[in-house]
């Protein structure tokens, strides 16, 4: 006999209405591979159309569900075929003609982002990924909704050098022709090792090759309700029982993030795809993965022992998630961007968490190097010497991980950059500034660790 939990419900309208769950993100994952032809203007054309038939209803139908539901849903964004494999096809390259129509899609239908401005480099570039990637800084200029990411390596295919230098010069140009908004652009690429085609957040999303035609990725996310959670539990509670509460809590998100999503995809018309469970915070008070770490014992986030904390969160998150869906995909874990969550940037701006300290803890994260503001004064090489320390993380680890920084242009350490809304705010962190230009312009691949063979 089945019945209601009252316990139960009144824990999710907590959760919902104290401590910040919500569906961060709808994405509705788009294959572009079916508008490929030798003109541009013809390949505009037939991806507007795509997209606009596809994404008419995904607002309103959000805003639908949302209403019926009670639960925020905060983002609607659209992910499409990586567009250097669309652009490819024409005669001339013009990728930044196709990310404006991409732009004038995403303003009609409604969504705030769309991603899929990238390429797939980790084991080499063909002519069309080198013209794209050339063209990212002009095209985030010319943009609002537009989102560029780049898998510069792999686990399988190691590190391609000559993108990760040709990248680091991409993301200086893109702060730069942005700096009059304290270098957005920087903010909306990211390079990533070990992508995954299925993820539903920015910059990174894409819509991966072996991808149906199009499907409905979930995001959901709630740091604020797993640290109301570790409060919740009594004084002197060890790591296996924390473990367990968090894992419980992330089930129920997780359930409450499918339902959400497999009744829109219904009334959608479309497949659902995954359900990315990533704790990714906001700027909110309340709502933020560095107050998890103070939840659990820590001063700040940057104390001794950050990353043994993380570490345990992110896999307690993953284990509790599997268990409520089995079509977890995506990132799925905790994101550490510090623009982006509320207790990042005041640890960040006290001092108590360094650059290195993030690097360290990308190790055992979701993400990577994410959102973090540099002076803007830094070289390319340098910040190519960056993505290439975070892509080795990632390549030796087999797992995923990115790096999204912002040399923020005529800022130096004691300033800060504002983005507003969700990108939110950061103060300018001190990076090394040992030259790392003689390495990084050596080029070619430093290849894939002896585990690549695994097969």
């Amino acid at each position: 006999m089945s019945y209601i939990n009252a316990d139960s419900i009144l824990e999710t309208i907590d959760m919902i209405r104290v401590h910040h769950l919500d569906i961060r993100t709808v994405t509705l994952a788009l294959s572009l591979r079916d508008c490929c032809d030798p003109d541009v203007k013809v390949v505009g054309e037939k991806i507007y159309n795509k997209i606009t038939h596809y994404a008419k209803n995904l607002v309103s139908m959000a805003n639908e569900i949302e209403e019926e539901y009670s639960i925020p849903i905060i983002n609607k964004r659209i992910s499409v075929t990586p567009i250097s494999l669309v652009g490819e096809s024409c005669k001339e390259y013009d990728y930044v003609h196709l990310a404006k129509v991409l732009d004038k899609a995403a303003q009609e239908v409604g969504v705030n982002f769309v991603g899929g401005f990238g390429a797939l480099v980790e084991k080499g570039c063909t002519k069309g990924d080198i013209a794209l990637i050339e063209s990212i800084p002009e095209a985030l200029k010319q943009t609002e909704r537009i989102c560029s990411s780049v898998n510069v390596a792999s686990s399988k295919a190691g590190i391609n050098m000559d993108a990760v230098l040709k990248m680091g010069k991409t993301i200086k140009k893109a702060a730069e022709l942005t700096s009059d908004r304290d270098g957005i652009g920087a903010a909306k690429l990211v390079c990533f090792c070990n992508v995954p085609g299925d993820n539903p957040f920015m910059a990174g999303a894409f819509h991966g090759y072996g991808e149906p035609e199009c499907a409905l990725n979930i995001g959901v996310s709630g740091p604020g309700v797993v640290r109301a959670a570790i409060e919740s539990l009594p004084e002197g509670t060890n790591f296996s029982e924390m473990a367990n509460k968090i894992k419980q809590i992330a089930f129920k998100i997780t359930s409450t993030g499918e339902l959400v999503g497999r009744e829109m995809a219904q009334r959608m018309n479309l497949p659902f795809g995954i359900i990315d469970l990533s704790l990714a915070p906001t700027p909110e008070i309340g709502d933020s993965v560095a107050g998890i770490f103070q939840a659990m014992g820590l001063e700040h986030a940057g104390a001794h022992g950050t990353t043994a904390a993380l570490a345990m969160l992110n896999d307690a998150v993953k284990k509790g998630g599997i268990m409520a869906s089995s079509h977890v995909g995506g990132l799925s874990g905790a994101f550490i961007p510090v623009s982006e969550d509320a207790g990042m940037i005041d640890a960040a701006t006290r001092g108590c968490l360094t650059f290195d300290k993030l690097e360290a803890m990308t190790s055992v994260c979701s993400v990577g190097l994410d959102m973090i503001a540099i002076p803007g004064d830094t070289s390319a090489d340098t910040i190519s010497g960056i993505i290439a320390d975070e892509m080795a993380i990632g390549m030796i680890n087999k797992k995923t991980t990115a790096v999204r920084v912002i040399p923020a242009p005529n800022k130096k350490v004691g300033d800060k950059v504002v983005f507003g809304g969700l990108l939110g705010e950061a103060p300018i962190m001190p990076i090394n500034t040992l030259s790392s230009s003689k390495f990084v312009q050596r080029g070619g691949r430093i290849p894939a660790p002896i585990h690549s063979l695994n097969n």
